[in-house]
C-alpha cells in the first residue's frame, strides 16, 4: 500500500505516476493526477515533488503531493461549462472525504483523503 515517489513535475510525470499507482484505484490515480496536474499549472514543469499513498490510522487512504512553495496554495474554484481550466480540485473535492493543505517553513503539501482502502 505504501507508495513514495521523487520526481520533477513536467506533464510526462502525470501518467507515469498513475501507471506506477496501477495496484491502487482509480480514485487514488485520479487524485494523484490532479495534484500533480496543479503543481504543473501553478507552480511550472520542472518543480520537484514528492507523490505519497498512505494508510492513515482509521483504514482511509491519503494521496499527498509534497512541493517546495509553502506559500502558493491551491484554491477551489467553480469552473462555468466554458472554461477551459479550474476544475481540477472541484473534482479532488466531490471524491474525496476531505483535504488540505499542510504548510511547512520550505515546503507545502496537498493532501486528499479516500474512503476506505482506494485498493
Amino acid at each position: 500500500m505504501p507508495f513514495e515517489l521523487d520526481l520533477l513535475a513536467f506533464p510526462k510525470a502525470v501518467p507515469e505516476v498513475r501507471g506506477l499507482l496501477g495496484d491502487h484505484g482509480c480514485e487514488v490515480r485520479l487524485c494523484a493526477s490532479e495534484l500533480l496536474t496543479n503543481v504543473i499549472d501553478h507552480l511550472g514543469e520542472g518543480t520537484p515533488v514528492t507523490v505519497r499513498v498512505l494508510r492513515t490510522d482509521h483504514g482511509h487512504t491519503r494521496v499527498e503531493v509534497t512541493d517546495p512553495h509553502p506559500r502558493t496554495l491551491p484554491v477551489l474554484l467553480r469552473a462555468t461549462a466554458v472554461d477551459e481550466s479550474g476544475r481540477g480540485l472541484a473534482l479532488l473535492d466531490r471524491v474525496a472525504r476531505r483535504w488540505g493543505v499542510e504548510q511547512g517553513v520550505d515546503h507545502k503539501t496537498v493532501w486528499c483523503e479516500l474512503v476506505g482502502l482506494g485498493q
